[in-house]
């Protein structure tokens, strides 16, 4: 790194990725700031500039001492260990020394006392709530949210209709509805333990999941113009149901409230959408199948006069990216539901649903939102 980077780095202040440090002395709570950084998206510690951005500058000898420390903690207390790399840069009143943290391979990150550590705009916070640790433990392939049991479920909140449809279409027999053989299969199935179900059953399989996972509705609004906070709508309805009924429903608002277009059809035949039905069905899809469900809030469908907001808990996953999944690149987050989805719902599960979507509607916009951990995909609409 040059110094004229080093200044304009500077310059830029504090962020989420850039973190200035007068001194450190400290092992234990260095070794938080390269968790914090190895558990986000990394980023760089610049030691011998304060708070402000003033350069104080570092002696030889405190590059040394430094070098040493920072090894023995990437080392000792950060677990699983790290390497960092450090850079010596010359500046007008001393030495800075740069400590470049590369996002981790190995996620989830502790330090030696098992605390997990995560960036807050340029400080860190102590990750304490289970739902944000089994996050993290999802990000590492460790868990996944869809396995999880679901507290004061039972093999008797299934919807039999429903599962004995299923069930007869994909293995060509009559379905034992014996409490028994109902919670053998379940679990032959991966959908249920020690007659509790996970979370795929309940959302497959069951009338009305929202019982057990309030958090799991779908808000759909219509609104007058293109404000979010404008206060007139045409129409709104939190939908409810399993995953099949709620791609059904949320599909079916969104076309009723879009406008047809004529074009050269006669005067008494029905125009087309304004924007193409194959588009919706992958984007409503791809909403609700990949969606990070140990995120306790809703999916949001908003219709403004000029776009349409398609809005799913949880930015992409590990290292994905948007230019990956524009490029056919995928990475299933809950492979239990999207392998039962292939049966249920129109998804074939091989990452071509977004390229199929912008092939139909290439001017859609894609946003994976790492701060408010939110994906959203953005349909334009054109002027009546």
């Amino acid at each position: 790194m040059e110094a004229t980077e080093l200044i304009e780095m500077i310059a830029r202040g504090e962020d989420s990725r850039t973190q200035f440090k007068k001194d450190i002395t400290n092992a234990e709570s260095l070794g938080g700031e390269l968790v914090a950084f190895s558990n986000c998206r990394g980023g760089r510690i610049l030691i011998g500039v304060d708070d402000d951005g003033g350069v104080v500058g570092l002696s030889a000898t405190d590059i040394r001492r430094l070098n040493q420390l920072i090894s023995n903690t990437a080392t000792d207390i950060v677990r699983p260990s790290i390497n960092p790399e450090t850079e010596n840069i010359s500046m007008r009143d001393g030495l800075v020394l740069v400590v470049t943290v590369p996002e981790g391979i190995s996620k989830p990150y502790s330090d030696n006392k098992g605390a997990f550590w995560m960036k807050t705009g340029a400080d860190k916070r102590r990750v304490t709530s289970r739902e944000e640790i089994q996050r993290m433990l999802q990000t590492a392939n460790l868990v996944h949210a869809d396995e999880v049991l679901v507290n004061g479920t039972s093999i008797g909140d299934l919807d039999l209709d429903h599962f004995r449809a299923f069930f007869e279409k994909q293995y060509g027999e009559e379905l034992d509805t014996g409490d028994e053989a109902l919670e053998k299969l379940m679990e032959n199935l991966s959908l249920a333990k020690a007659g509790k179900l996970n979370l795929a059953g309940l959302l497959m399989f069951t009338r009305r999941p929202q019982k057990h996972r309030p958090a799991l509705v779908l808000k759909a609004v219509s609104f007058v113009g293109n404000d979010p906070a404008g206060d007139k709508y045409r129409d709104s309805e939190d939908i409810e149901g399993c995953l099949k009924e709620l791609h059904a429903r949320t599909l079916s608002f969104i076309k009723r409230n879009l406008r047809r277009v004529q074009g050269s059809k006669g005067i008494n035949t029905l125009g087309d959408l304004e924007i193409a039905s194959s588009a919706l069905d992958e984007l409503v899809v791809n909403m609700l199948l990949h969606r990070d469900y140990f995120i306790s809030a809703p999916w949001r469908v908003f219709l403004f006069d000029n776009r349409i907001e398609l809005i799913s808990p949880g930015a992409l996953p590990n290292n994905l990216t948007v230019e990956n999944i524009r490029n056919g690149v995928s990475n299933i987050r809950n492979p239990l539901i999207a392998s039962f989805a292939t049966k249920e719902l129109p998804y074939r599960g091989i990452g071509t649903g977004i390229r199929r979507a912008l092939a139909a509607t290439p001017d859609l916009k894609l946003e994976s939102d790492h701060e408010r951990n939110l994906f959203t995909a953005t349909i334009p609409r054109k002027p009546a």
